[in-house]
């Protein structure tokens, strides 16, 4: 299970994990999430891809990464 809390996004910026929802017709899991700068939008994106690694630099990285409540 995804912990709620803070993120930070491997290109610096915040975010604060609130809720997992499910899509209605696929049942897909999908993180929704706030940015903490600007104007706190909202943003919702599948677990997977929220938790996978992605390439920067020629490194893998987590896209989102812990850094607690």
């Amino acid at each position: 299970m995804l912990k709620l809390g803070k993120y930070s996004h491997y290109n610096g910026k915040e975010y604060e994990v609130i809720g997992i929802a499910k899509h209605s017709e696929t049942l897909e899991e999908l993180v929704v999430y706030r940015a903490l700068y600007g104007s706190n939008d909202l943003w919702v994106r599948p677990i997977d891809m929220f938790i996978e690694e992605v390439e920067v630099d020629g490194k893998r990285v987590v896209r989102f990464q812990y850094i607690g409540d």
